[in-house]
């Protein structure tokens, strides 16, 4: 099985959150910066806050739901400043 990454993301234009899930979530990361994502594209640059391996793209996709839920957010929320806080790596 191959490794899984649900990840968040935080605007540093507008502050807004982008969740999402890759296999390679610093190269993913690159690609939302480099504008190549049409609905990040407006919204640049973004900062990495929060990453959580996952064993399965279906686990991550499930990780990924409660994320974008009400109570994922606030939990993503309260992370606070993405350039006063470290990634946080946990795991499915």
């Amino acid at each position: 099985m191959e490794k899984w990454f649900v990840y968040a993301l935080r605007s540093l234009y507008d502050g807004n959150l982008y969740i999402g899930i890759s296999r390679n979530s610093s190269r993913r990361l690159q690609a939302h910066n480099k504008g190549v994502t049409r609905s990040t594209k407006s919204r640049r640059p973004f900062v990495l806050i929060y990453q959580e391996s996952c064993s399965s793209r279906n686990e991550a996709r499930e990780k990924e739901k409660f994320y974008k839920s009400g109570k994922g957010r606030e939990f993503l929320k309260n992370l606070g400043s993405p350039v006063a806080q470290p990634v946080v790596a946990g795991g499915c």
